[in-house]
């Protein structure tokens, strides 16, 4: 490690690491580009790619994104759009859960969808999207439709899982699931002009509290459909969210539903902590959490 460290060392300039360093920096000690980038990151050295990143992220909080391990449930609209902005900030590990094949109708707002992906795996193309944007974020796909009877597998180690459904009933158990498991889970949902985003906090029931009395299987976007400002807007602020968990700035939209209007370009937040049952669970088991920094 130590001859890693200076190797790195020599090859810096100003404190950064670039690209060619990190690949011969791997090919040279037989690591993957995961374990250069956390030597880096652990010699106070930090690579090119988050430049504009350090401003913002310190490089100890840079290694705990590294380290982190989030989980999102889509990869269409929102998904997409998450995953590459998590993998572009140094998310270390993606977990991406969808069934579906892309289709011609996903052009006009998927990231991910493109001619060349129409019938391809959603997950497989997130899987190939991100290795072409940061190897050292490693993206596990898992080509299957989320089911509660899974949720443990599929969020083994997780730190945040992210809502990017379109269904209320599957949205309402993937809520219940992390409630469950004590992980936070990161809502988003877009319709036409409109999007709302939402944070439940492990053992909190905020979702339910949000679509319990919904009698709709799809949400409005059903009949709104989507453009393609819509899914990117609410993502990025789903990245945001998640970023913000995962290093524990800022305050998480715990108790409040942003609900947008970009229409008449509004931002309105709704307040849900006097509409009952947000009182968190007691939670013992889950790597997730809602605090807020001192």
């Amino acid at each position: 490690m130590e001859a890693l460290r200076q190797f790195l060392s020599e090859h810096s300039s100003n404190g950064l690491i670039p690209w060619t360093a990190e690949m011969a920096a791997a090919q040279h000690f037989g690591l993957s580009y995961a374990d250069v980038e956390d030597a880096a990151l652990g010699a106070d050295l930090l690579p090119t790619r988050y430049q504009r990143n350090q401003k913002t992220i310190s490089v100890e909080n840079q290694r705990t994104l590294l380290h982190s391990r989030v989980v999102v449930v889509g990869c269409g609209g929102l998904g997409g759009y998450i995953l590459e902005e998590l993998a572009r900030i140094g998310v270390g590990t993606l977990v991406a859960v969808d069934p579906d094949v892309f289709e011609e109708c996903n052009l006009n707002r998927q990231i991910l969808a493109t001619l060349m992906t129409v019938g391809c795996a959603k997950v497989s193309a997130a899987q190939r999207r991100i290795a072409e944007i940061n190897p050292s974020v490693k993206l596990i796909p898992i080509h299957a439709a989320y089911e509660p009877e899974k949720a443990a597998k599929f969020f083994e180690g997780a730190n945040v899982v992210v809502d990017a459904l379109d269904s209320i009933p599957t949205r309402l158990a993937l809520a219940e699931s992390c409630r469950q498991l004590c992980l936070p889970l990161v809502h988003g949902a877009i319709a036409g002009w409109y999007g709302q985003l939402t944070t439940q906090c492990p053992g909190e029931g905020t979702l339910a509290l949000l679509y319990g009395r919904a009698n709709e299987t799809k949400g409005v976007e059903q009949s709104l459909g989507n453009p393609a400002f819509s899914p990117a807007i609410v993502a990025s602020i789903e990245a945001a969210e998640v970023c913000k968990l995962l290093l524990h700035a800022g305050k998480p939209l715990r108790n409040r539903v942003l609900a947008i209007d970009l229409l008449d370009m509004t931002f309105d937040e709704i307040d849900m902590s006097q509409r009952g049952g947000l009182t968190p669970g007691k939670c013992e088991t889950g790597n997730g959490t809602c605090s807020e920094p001192n």
